[in-house]
């Protein structure tokens, strides 16, 4: 694999990262530039010459094999390393404040021995300036084990090698890892004038899955030829793409606020570089057919799945705004921001390894430059009315050459400009009609115009198009407050999209507008274009009964019907939710929580000559925890979560479909259901040894179970043409238990 230049360079900034909590919601971690306040900072505060520093060591362990527990692994969120059973625990915080001249610096590391440790550095003087730094890794596992012939995998030039069966290769889990710095500083020029600059720069390395395919004859490949008895004209194959970028982020901003008037001009600039700009497999003469028997590669096969393949290319994003509110009289604001972006990606075809490019172009020349421009108003003309206004105009100009790339038998094709002009707006009252009640009203619109299309390009995949659509919204919502113990909402909302004429696609001579009635009814129309109805409600409660008791829940559903110039298509969809939120003090010391919630998402969509599909979606998931102090050195805890997830696709045959669907439903009874379930024990304990010290105890039980197909269908692994295999244990169980002592100084 090549690996990354080690220098980190400024003109990049870093992205922060996001951290999955994956399954295990014990495991969570905050991205703020600034610490939240812990016992330390807490007790600095009450005694601002105090000085403290903690020690965290401590070793922890898990049982079962790395393929046991792949899914928990995917963001160690037991803070293990994923190929190991046990290992070791160590962090500190430190916290100084000198009262002389206010400096307060504060230091932290976490999970320092693992492969995500962390480290921050906050050191301020309040109103006068403020440093930070801050580096971390995260590496996510592929959940998903490989078996494969493979050489060279995870590296530009992987070689395919055809195994003698299934199973026989190398096993191997892809993984990425980031690394990223972060540099942020502040000064307060003036009471009302301040500059901040912050630097980012994140450098991720690894592989993750993907792969290459070709299923003969192809339009846009006309001389290479089908599957035969004696040769193959079909191939897919697991070729991970080797990942070895930076990303980088610079944001400057000067803040100005004045008795009325507040400003902020600032600069914000994005950065991505590729070290790999191709990936070039190279793919042996002889593969499996659909059947699994191995067998010569047609005619023009080979050549074409060892052409080489673009990976992510280089490109930027520089933009300057101004951001800004002003206090107009009659109790009223304005605030409103102003912005131009521009995004360009100009990498070199030839210097990346790729040829065939239209003569005399020698790269995409790809420039989006973006405008935007929002105002909105909050006014309070009398004390019971509060008024609200938005605008909002958003515009992406494409400026991307128009060149011929795709060759589609005799056709050729250019690229096709993609340019949106998007305007919305929003009105919005609110009326405080007694004490008990307080009712909304607003309505909204928004349009978009997405440009004349490109006549000499090719729109793959759909059989019309729209220019423009428009939408229109009206909401209202109604709270009130029965007594200090309980108040409630209920808020409803309706919206209606059409838009211009259908558009249908003629390459070479751009688009015609014709009547609904001129589509083939097998037409495919894109259901974010279409006439939609949307509606949904939502009510809320929250009850407080006592200084013991707390109860919040809520329930919403929704139904979207869309109407397109064919039934075969997205026909509606529908929306249901509903959870409930408990808390109950039990004593002083002990306190008890719990949540169950449950969400169902149905679509109801057909094809022509096929099936009619009706998706169903059901979330549910519940928990009840209980944390207490038996004695003043003993603090004690658990909480028991439950998820599900089921997905179900009930299937129907359209009365045009033909016998061999019939068949394959009778033989099959349709695409099976896809289970996600997963139930989790944790346990922790903390014993104050003494002023100084404290030993904790986390003990966790998990199992969750998938059985998505899409990988693993009845114990069987998806078998590439080469026999490679991606396999996923469907049920996982395993237990951690982690030991630590902290130790104040």
């Amino acid at each position: 694999m090549t690996k990354t230049d080690p220098s980190f360079h400024f003109h990049r900034t870093v992205i922060a990262l996001a951290v999955c909590a994956a399954f295990l919601p014990a495991y969570a971690q905050s991205t703020d530039e600034t610490p939240k306040k812990t016992e330390a900072s807490v007790a600095a505060d009450a005694n601002p010459k105090k000085m403290e520093m903690s020690a965290t060591l401590g070793l922890g362990g898990v049982s079962g094999g790395s393929a046991n527990r792949s899914i928990f692994n995917q963001y160690n969120i037991l803070g293990l390393d994923s190929d190991n059973a046990a290992g070791a625990i160590l962090g500190f915080d430190y916290l100084r404040h000198d009262p002389e001249n206010s400096n307060t610096v504060f230091f932290r590391g976490a999970n320092l021995l693992t492969e995500s440790r962390e480290l921050g550095l906050v050191w301020r003087d309040p109103g006068e300036w403020k440093f930070s730094a801050d580096y971390s890794e995260l590496v996510h596992w592929n959940p998903y084990t490989v078996n494969t012939g493979l050489v060279g995998l995870g590296s530009t030039t992987p070689q395919v090698v055809h195994l003698p069966g299934i199973g026989t290769g190398n096993e191997a889990q892809l993984q990425t890892k980031r690394s990223a710095l972060g540099l942020g500083f502040a000064k307060w020029i003036s009471p009302s004038l301040q500059f901040e600059i912050d630097l980012k720069s994140e450098n991720k390395d690894g592989s993750v899955l993907s792969g290459t395919g070709m299923n003969c004859p192809s339009g846009y490949a006309p001389g290479c030829l089908p599957t035969t008895g004696i040769r193959t004209g079909w191939a897919t194959l697991m070729v991970p793409e080797p990942v070895n970028s930076n990303t980088s982020q610079v944001e400057a901003r000067v803040n100005y606020a004045a008795e009325k008037l507040r400003l902020s001009v600032s600069y914000y600039g994005s950065f991505y570089r590729n070290n790999n700009s191709t990936l070039n497999p190279s793919v042996p003469g002889s593969l499996n057919n659909p059947l699994g028997v191995l067998m010569p590669l047609s005619t023009g096969l080979q050549p074409l799945l060892n052409l080489p393949q673009a990976l992510a290319p280089d490109n930027q994003f520089n933009q300057l705004s101004l951001t800004g509110s002003y206090d107009l009289p009659a109790k009223t604001r304005a605030n409103f921001k102003l912005s131009y972006g521009r995004a360009t990606q100009t990498q070199d075809f030839a210097g990346s390894g790729l040829s065939g490019a239209p003569a005399g172009v020698s790269n995409l020349g790809g420039e989006v430059n973006s405008t935007l421009a929002w105002l909105g108003i909050t006014s309070r003309p009398i004390p019971k009315l509060t008024l609200q206004a938005d605008l909002r105009y958003a515009n992406k100009d494409d400026k991307t050459p128009i060149a011929p790339y795709v060759l589609e038998g005799t056709t050729t094709s250019t690229n096709q400009r993609l340019p949106e002009q998007k305007t919305s707006g929003k009105l919005q009252a609110m009326y405080q009609f007694t004490s008990d009640y307080r009712g909304t009203l607003g309505v909204d619109y928004q349009e978009i115009d997405r440009g004349v299309y490109t006549a000499t390009s090719r729109a793959g995949g759909v059989s019309a198009l729209r220019q423009q659509t428009d939408e229109r919204g009206i909401n209202a919502e109604l709270r009130r407050s029965w007594s200090q113990a309980f108040s409630g909402s209920i808020r409803v909302s309706s919206s209606q999209r059409d838009g211009s004429s259908w558009l249908r696609p003629n390459p070479g001579t751009g688009v015609s507008e014709v009547s609904d009635s001129a589509f083939f009814s097998t037409a495919i129309f894109m259901p974010t274009l279409a006439d939609r109805k949307q509606e949904k409600v939502k009510v809320f409660g929250d009850w407080h009964p006592d200084e013991k008791l707390s109860l919040q829940f809520s329930a919403e559903g929704g139904t979207n019907k869309y109407t397109m110039p064919t039934v075969y298509s997205l026909q509606n969809t529908r929306l249901s939710l509903f959870s409930l939120d408990v808390g109950y003090a039990l004593s002083d010391a002990w306190n008890l929580n719990g949540y169950v919630s449950k969400g169902v998402q149905t679509q109801n969509q057909a094809r022509p000559a096929g099936s009619v599909m009706a998706f169903d979606n059901t979330n549910i998931s519940a928990g009840l925890g209980v944390t207490g102090k038996p004695t003043g050195k003993l603090e004690v805890g658990g909480n028991l979560a439950y998820v599900s997830d089921r997905n179900v696709y009930a299937q129907t045959l359209d009365t045009y479909a033909g016998s061999d669907s019939a068949a394959l439903l009778a033989a099959t009874g349709g695409l099976p259901n896809i289970n996600f379930r997963q139930t989790a024990l944790k346990l922790f304990g903390k014993y104050e040894v003494d002023k100084n010290g404290t030993i904790g105890v986390n003990l966790i039980y998990a199992q969750v179970m998938s059985n998505d197909w899409t990988w693993n269908y009845n114990g069987t692994p998806y078998v590439y043409s080469d026999n490679s295999t991606v396999n996923l244990k469907q049920t996982q169980t395993l237990t951690y238990l982690g030991v630590t002592y902290t130790y104040k100084f």
